[in-house]
């Protein structure tokens, strides 16, 4: 009896935690559907300078006393002269009405794209590239930091095209892939002109899929009929309920076989070096065999080109983000909270997740 009352008692207190759970999704669903039109603000970070406090913290922290006191007189003297040159370009640019384009230090803008099946993030992308072609030039250049596995045709071919701005602006343009850029991922990799990537990130996967279950027969055994009424020939080819016929599943693979060769134009146009026939079969590779291949230019992480890129460039991250609501800010805190108390609860009864 005293076992029952127990599991009653933690049975009452999780069906109370799930369905203040289900609340607070549907109060930020909710909230979410309301900001769907908010407008976003563009966030700036300068990485040039977040990178030299790094290093000046470094070498602050190795130096001794008496180290530390010359560099200080260093650092004031340059700092000076910095000014001092600063202040010279500035008069040199109120006499002439043109800008000396070797006197403008040269800017990398930043871009992080991590993306999703259906490729939403698209809509950050292109605030953020509209945004910075307004001020690049072509002593500029571009840097994506990109991440992901591919997902829909049209979305990834948007965000493609997004990338193709860039290019078409002539601005320089370098995708960086620490992780993976397979299918669709490639697909905007393979607009830039340079592309590097670190020694085991995935590339490649240059094909097409599409796989989805048949209820058919599961239906015909329970006597449930299924009826779809269509115009034109091929407006269904294939359906998860019905029985699909020979000619349907014909027209889509062929169907499926046109998408395979614009994406093989589409990669071909913007790396023609590519041996399409042994890299457009659907594989992907590690970014050592990707460099072999031609689907890469240089083996190379993100951090170490950033970097090596600020010692001579001005380096900014460019982020376009909708700021969430207060509503949203305390659905997703009232979660986070709910999670730790139901996990402190199955820890405290024994009761795991298989």
């Amino acid at each position: 009896m005293e076992f029952l009352y127990e599991y009653g008692l933690f049975l009452a207190k999780t069906v109370t935690f799930v369905i203040a759970v289900i609340a607070i999704v549907a109060v930020g669903t909710a909230s979410a559907i309301k900001h769907k039109h908010k407008k976003g603000e563009l966030e700036i970070t300068d990485l040039s300078e977040q990178f030299e406090e790094v290093e000046q913290e470094i070498v602050h922290a190795l130096l001794n006393k008496e180290e530390l006191k010359q560099k200080e007189k260093n650092d004031k003297k340059l700092s000076k002269e910095k000014a001092k040159a600063d202040k010279l370009l500035a008069k040199k640019k109120a006499k002439s009405d043109k800008e000396d384009e070797q006197d403008v230090k040269s800017k990398v803008f930043v871009i992080d794209f991590k993306g999703s099946i259906d490729a939403k993030e698209v809509s950050s992308l292109r605030e953020e590239v509209s945004a910075i072609l307004s001020v690049a030039t072509k002593n500029d250049e571009v840097f994506v930091r990109l991440e992901s596995g591919g997902g829909m045709v049209h979305g990834y071919g948007l965000a493609s095209s997004q990338l193709d701005r860039i290019r078409q602006h002539e601005v320089p343009l370098t995708v960086s892939v620490d992780k993976v850029a397979a299918s669709g991922g490639y697909m905007m990799a393979c607009v830039a002109n340079n592309i590097i990537a670190a020694p085991f990130a995935i590339l490649g996967s240059i094909g097409v899929i599409a796989q989805l279950p048949n209820f058919n027969k599961l239906l015909k055994k329970n006597d449930i009929d299924f009826e779809q009424f269509t115009a034109g020939e091929f407006k269904r080819t294939v359906t998860m309920f019905g029985e699909n016929t020979e000619k349907g599943k014909e027209k889509f693979i062929e169907e499926l076989e046109e998408t395979h060769v614009l994406f093989k134009d589409f990669v071909n146009e913007h790396r023609p070096s590519l041996d399409l026939d042994k890299v457009a079969t659907g594989e992907h590779w590690f970014g050592t065999k990707a460099l072999e291949l031609g689907l890469i230019d240089s083996i190379q992480t993100s951090d170490d080109y950033l970097q090596k890129l600020s010692k001579s460039h001005k380096v900014v991250a460019i982020k376009y983000e909708v700021k969430k609501g207060l509503a949203e800010k305390f659905a997703k805190a009232a979660s986070l909270s709910v999670e730790g108390v139901l996990g402190k609860l199955m820890q405290k009864n024994r009761i795991f997740p298989s």
